[in-house]
């Protein structure tokens, strides 16, 4: 694996592939992160992950800090795996240039978490965009955890004409059925068997009624020990608009706090 720090000598070293596939992430490895460098180790290109904590996406500077960091065991992760480049830019290396696009932020960047993450998805498409330029893969991973970071992604690239493609692929899940996120190495073990306890509750109530009152879930998720929630909400997944029922088409969007650990899912 070479690891690169300074993008014009990483520009240098993948020009003359036969195409990039490439993983963004920012660090704090899990199985998540691992299936999609899987999946990205099975197609003929060479893979390229990058470790980035993104300030610009952090809407406060207490999470940007406490954000979980381990390059040690991230670096131990991506040897094992193979990976054939790793990219750990700086802070200025990202941003010390104008990108050839400029940022589309699709309407749907100010609801559910663009509602109540200032500045988020313009910092997650800011620094996207920047990866895309400095790199231009041809395929790019990302997870379906994170469905209006990728749905927002995806309308930016249809929009830029940027000739790469996303690979969508299934959200991880722990044992007990949390989806796979850095921010779960901050939870103990009281916080991750409540977190269980929410998803087996949304999964079963998605299947059972057809339509049930966001405001009732929320009072039965705080019962079940959430601190707070920002959102839950109903989505078709094709239209993205959102729905008054409960079917294959359609998820529960969530995002709720246990202490100061938020989590996001979708069912």
């Amino acid at each position: 694996m070479k690891i690169f720090k300074d993008r014009k000598n990483l520009q240098n070293e993948i020009l003359n592939t036969k195409g990039i596939s490439f993983v963004p992430t920012m660090g704090g490895l899990h199985k998540g992160h691992i299936s999609l460098i899987k999946k990205s180790k099975k197609t003929k290109l060479k893979t390229l992950v990058s470790i980035f904590v993104n300030p610009k996406q952090f809407n406060e500077k207490k999470d940007f800090i406490s954000y979980p960091r381990n390059q040690k065991k991230d670096l131990k992760i991506l040897k094992n795996l193979k990976v054939d480049y790793l990219y750990l830019p700086s802070i200025k290396d990202i941003y010390s240039f104008k990108p050839k696009n400029k940022v589309f932020l699709d309407k749907f960047s100010k609801q559910l978490c663009g509602k109540y993450r200032k500045g988020h998805f313009p910092g997650v498409l800011n620094v996207v965009n920047r990866f895309l330029d400095i790199i231009k893969p041809k395929k790019l991973f990302m997870g379906k955890k994170d469905f209006q970071q990728l749905y927002l992604v995806k309308k930016h690239i249809i929009k830029r004409k940027i000739n790469t493609k996303i690979v969508e692929c299934e959200t991880i899940r722990e044992k007990n059925g949390v989806a796979c996120s850095s921010r779960n190495y901050r939870l103990n073990l009281k916080h991750k068997k409540v977190a269980s306890k929410i998803f087996h509750f949304l999964k079963k109530i998605k299947y059972k009624f057809n339509f049930i009152n966001p405001n009732l879930l929320k009072k039965e998720i705080i019962k079940l020990g959430a601190n707070k929630i920002d959102y839950i909400e109903f989505y078709n997944i094709r239209s993205f608009k959102r729905s008054k029922k409960l079917d294959k088409n359609n998820r529960i969007f969530i995002a709720y706090f246990l202490n100061n650990v938020r989590l996001i899912d979708n069912v």
